[in-house]
């Protein structure tokens, strides 16, 4: 029968105790007055917690997969809302650990494991999470990328300061979904813009924002070429170890970019 590693059950238990005290509390004021729950952010950053699958070489503890669904269960235990600060944290990043330049990695990852908030733009209204439909595009002009076309309901919105975009780098691929790039855009980034909010029957405490991307420009910059549902076929395990539990520390309109960065 399996049974969890004895540092994982460490970990759960590490976890358990700071949620309890800390994020509990608020849950329900976060529901009920539909706020972000900045009080699990400051707790999940003082722990360590927030981001536990970011490798050592960029300031994270390295964990596993396992290790990071063990965060994100014990802080969903008190606070669905609040859960999904560590499960998007994991999301935004993911492609960036997976495929990214090391350039780009150096950018994000330790802002990542620093405290920041990493978000994951990929539905549109008119194709849902229907990849080969999407509408946005992303294109080469000279030195920059223009990105053209909208997101909706990216979680976190407003309160991320690095949003990983999903859009059209070839639309002439034979296989559509070949043809998808990935943007890694920061909260800075000149033409940025939050969109309305949704309201919504769960997760009251986090935003989602509707139409959170349009044409944006960003400089060139070294990517890793691959797309999205390769990076995804690899979204597996990306640490071998349980961190240690160390208690520590929209819409875009088109502008000029100072970080421009593709993953592909």
């Amino acid at each position: 029968m399996y049974q969890l590693a004895v540092e994982h059950e460490e970990l759960r238990t590490a976890v358990r105790a700071m949620v309890e005290k800390e994020i509990g509390p608020y849950a329900a004021e976060v529901d009920e007055h539909e706020r972000f729950p900045a009080e699990a952010v400051e707790a999940l950053n003082k722990s360590s917690f927030n981001a536990v699958h970011v490798g050592e070489a960029y300031g994270g503890q390295g964990a596993d997969a396992i290790s990071a669904c063990i965060v994100i269960e014990e802080v969903a235990r008190v606070d669905a809302s609040a859960a999904l600060i560590p499960a998007v944290n994991k999301l935004g990043t993911q492609p960036i650990i997976l495929s990214a330049s090391e350039d780009l990695k150096q950018q994000v990852l330790p802002d990542i494991a620093a405290g920041a908030l990493a978000s994951y733009g990929l539905s549109e209204r008119e194709a849902g999470s229907d990849t080969a439909s999407m509408r946005t595009r992303a294109r080469l002009d000279g030195d920059r990328w223009i990105l053209d076309g909208t997101k909706a309901w990216i979680t976190n919105a407003g309160e991320s300061t690095w949003y990983t975009v999903m859009a059209v780098t070839d639309p002439d691929a034979a296989k559509k979904s070949n043809g998808i790039s990935a943007v890694a855009v920061h909260k800075d980034d000149p033409g940025f813009s939050i969109g309305s909010k949704e309201r919504k029957t769960r997760h009251q405490g986090l935003p989602h924002p509707r139409d959170s991307l349009r044409e944006l420009r960003h400089p060139r910059r070294p990517h890793h070429r691959r797309t999205r549902h390769r990076v995804e076929d690899r979204a597996r395990d990306i640490g071998p170890h349980p961190p240690h539990h160390r208690r520590s520390g929209a819409r875009h309109r088109a502008g000029r970019s100072r970080r421009g960065r593709c993953v592909r």
